[in-house]
């Protein structure tokens, strides 16, 4: 055996097993390996076989393979090559969420889901009512924003976008028809009221609860930390090594955490070691313990490092089993000597790989079911193929985080239906007059658009890709007049409930409404009824026309905050 190697204790924590305290850092040996320096080549010659590192390795693991497998990996080392064959796709679709799908926008939002052949789900309260609209095939969650015991996040598995048509219940005092007719007509046309559940709770503290419970289902825009370090949070987990010997080889390595070696200082994890192709070896790694709970990634679309390269090749291997030794699904990536870079892998990339071996019968990767992580640097590819940045010697790979990440470009996950008119309320100067009954009766209503207006800002703090729209007063004339978009919620006026589910459904697949707030009317007066012709109705808009026009950070608080400094 080479003597630097024979002259590094194992560390300690390979000998903590199961429950027991376990140290994240392998700190003897990790200093051994740093201290030392390589010369020369390492010999491929057989070199004698460390048993003890190698049922170390395993119990470090947890749940070692059966003996059989134990004599199978002694005596089979790395098998022969098979064919390469392609690795199935995976599929990454989801649900869109309807929150508030039997109110007058969010039933017609279903509608045109279901029409366009789209997987939809409806939030409702009532399940018969909600059969009663919207039909017999629906999947419903039955539940209500403002009690977060029925909003358990597990209910939303397998969402991946919503649109929020939820509103606090606004009526006529004296009463209204069983179908909500005067309630259709629009607030002018009657004396308001709240019916059930206060602004504040539907439209604030509801938004709140209903953001935690679909925030994991539907992805963040930053996306989601698996490892690493980062300004205002960090993610660490116990790697262990998982190197040749497993296979009779010599190869040792190393994970560590180095408090300042990263970028500017900052922290970064370390893989490091010495690699050797003695006794038919030539490969090291490190991968962490199964995860305490699965990751679900599903929400995304693959996995970014962020580390300083050498001028190698690595793999990084993702588990979805928590079986110990099992397929991983793979990719490889060339690194930059060097040079700190962000590497992104799809989940489409990803292949699956049992001892350096394409299973071709795999079943295809499941980002929601994520159990573990391995990185390794190994002189074998794939089906036969050799690494051709492979070098016998020491080598070091600082990363300092790996994350999953939404493709650019990036569209909303979270779609909105609030009100034109949030903002003014407390706006200086304005001329209520010559403001909707909302803005009038703002506090009378119990601050509806001001518990309004807190609810967008939970969703534009939230992280997750949004867009929020603003109809002005809406009607149940059809869709298809000329529309006017604007922001900074100053605009007046009408737009038909389907016109806004249409906005909807196309803002979820446009990257020019994400993270974007606007108001938005068609160009027909009050005074002027809006009809269209059944058997010659408008050509469908492209409402990426529109989206197009649209500015980041435009929300109407603006007025808001000039007059709190000018005061």
């Amino acid at each position: 055996m080479h003597p630097q190697l024979l002259s590094c204790p194992l560390p300690k924590p390979f000998l903590q097993l199961n429950d027991r305290p376990k140290h994240l850092l392998y700190q003897q040996r990790s200093s051994c390996l740093s201290s030392r320096t390589y010369k020369g080549p390492i010999s491929a010659e057989k070199q004698g076989w460390d048993l003890g590192r190698f049922l170390k390795t395993l119990y470090f693991f947890n749940e070692p393979p059966s003996p059989a497998k134990i004599l199978e990996f002694i005596i089979e080392k790395l098998s022969g090559p098979s064919p390469k064959e392609s690795a199935k796709k995976m599929e990454t679709s989801g649900f869109i969420l309807v929150v508030g799908a039997t109110g007058g926008v969010g039933r017609r939002v279903v509608n045109n889901l279901m029409k366009k052949g789209l997987p939809v789900r409806a939030l409702v309260r009532n399940e018969e009512k909600a059969r009663r609209m919207l039909g017999p095939d629906i999947e419903l969650i039955v539940g209500d924003i403002t009690k977060e015991s029925t909003l358990a996040p597990e209910y939303f598995k397998g969402v991946r976008k919503v649109i929020n048509a939820a509103s606090v219940i606004i009526g006529p005092k004296e009463g209204d028809t069983p179908d909500r007719a005067k309630y259709s007509q629009g607030v002018k046309f009657f004396e308001p009221e709240i019916k059930g559940a206060s602004p504040e709770m539907v439209e604030f503290i509801g938004m709140k609860i209903l953001i935690n419970a679909v925030k994991e289902s539907v992805g963040l825009r930053s996306g989601k930390l698996l490892f690493g370090f980062e300004d205002q949070s960090s993610k660490e987990h116990s790697w262990g090594a998982l190197d040749d010997v497993v296979m009779g080889g010599v190869s040792e390595s190393t994970f560590q955490i180095d408090r300042t070696g990263g970028e500017s200082g900052k922290p970064t994890g370390l893989f490091k070691g010495i690699v050797s192709t003695a006794n038919n070896g030539g490969f090291t790694s490190i991968r962490t313990k199964n995860f305490s709970k699965p990751e679900d990634l599903s929400a995304y679309d693959g996995l970014e490092l962020r580390l300083k390269g050498d001028g190698r090749r690595y793999k990084l291997i993702v588990r979805t089993s928590t079986d110990w030794d099992t397929v991983g699904y793979t990719a490889s990536f060339d690194t930059i000597g060097g040079q700190w870079q962000s590497i992104r892998l799809p989940f489409s990339s990803l292949r699956p790989v049992f001892r350096a071996r394409t299973i071709s019968d795999a079943p295809p990767f499941d980002p929601s079911n994520v159990v573990s992580l391995q990185l390794m640097f190994s002189k074998f590819e794939y089906d036969g193929k050799l690494n051709p940045t492979f070098v016998e010697g020491p080598f070091e790979l600082p990363v300092s985080s790996v994350r999953a990440y939404i493709k650019d470009p990036i569209t909303p996950r979270f779609v909105h239906v609030s009100s034109a008119g949030v903002t003014r309320p407390d706006r200086p100067g304005i001329d209520l007059s010559k403001q909707p009954p909302a803005v009038r009766l703002n506090k009378e209503l119990g601050f509806v658009l001001t518990f309004k207006l807190k609810g967008e800002d939970l969703i534009r703090e939230s992280g997750i890709p949004y867009t929020i729209v603003r109809p002005c007063a809406l009607t149940e004339e059809p869709a298809g007049a000329d529309l006017v978009f604007d922001q900074g919620d100053n605009i007046t006026g009408k737009i038909s409930r389907e016109e806004i589910a249409r906005i909807c459904i196309a803002a979820l697949e446009s990257p020019y409404a994400c993270d974007k707030t606007f108001e938005v009317k068609s160009v027909v007066p009050f005074s002027e009824p809006f009809t269209v012709d059944p058997e010659n109705p408008p050509p469908e808009k492209d409402y990426d026309i529109y989206f197009k026009t649209l500015k980041d950070g435009i929300t109407g608080k603006e007025s808001l905050e000039q007059s709190a400094i000018a005061v």
